[in-house]
């Protein structure tokens, strides 16, 4: 079982999204995580109402430091905001695949009840078609080269950062 690591700034919304999703579509074969440089404490309850309304656990999740993780050997360690992607990640994660699969943050979309909905429910799709097309992948087998050159190449995938999220 490979073990991801999913990164964002303030491990509130987006990198809780891609946990869950990890550890729903890859049963049996991926374990994710979730974790921030700057943990702010709390999980959006956007985010968990989006996990709700797709079935997902919602129980469990927790705001934590990538500090918190230095006990835990990653494989593969992907950040989905541009301030993680940007920030240098801890020594002991030296050894994972890293890639970027930047998303806007939906949990800062201001506007009526339902563009906040909207929001959440593209990012979700986003990180849903992303993790699928991964999991296609023959992960167990793939170089690290090819690895981070395939996770890098689907995160450009679906949509671009400066074009998901249009509400002001």
């Amino acid at each position: 079982m490979l073990n991801v690591f999913v990164i964002c700034t303030g491990n509130s919304c987006r990198s809780v999204l891609g946990e869950a999703l990890f550890n729903h579509l890859g049963q049996r074969r991926i374990k994710a995580f979730s974790a921030g440089s700057h943990p702010i404490g709390r999980i959006n309850t956007g985010a968990l109402a989006t996990l709700k309304r797709h079935g997902l656990p919602t129980e469990g999740y927790k705001s934590q430091s990538w500090e918190d993780f230095e006990d835990k050997a990653m494989d593969i360690v992907i950040t989905v905001c541009d301030n993680a992607a940007g920030e240098t990640c801890p020594v002991y994660l030296s050894k994972a695949v890293r890639a970027h699969w930047g998303v806007s943050d939906p949990g800062h979309v201001e506007g009526t009840e339902n563009e906040k909905i909207a929001a959440f429910e593209k990012i979700f799709g986003i990180l849903e078609q992303r993790v699928k097309k991964m999991l296609t992948l023959p992960l167990e087998t793939m170089s690290p080269k090819e690895l981070t050159s395939e996770l890098n190449a689907i995160g450009q995938l679906f949509a671009t950062p400066s074009e998901e999220l249009s509400y002001d």
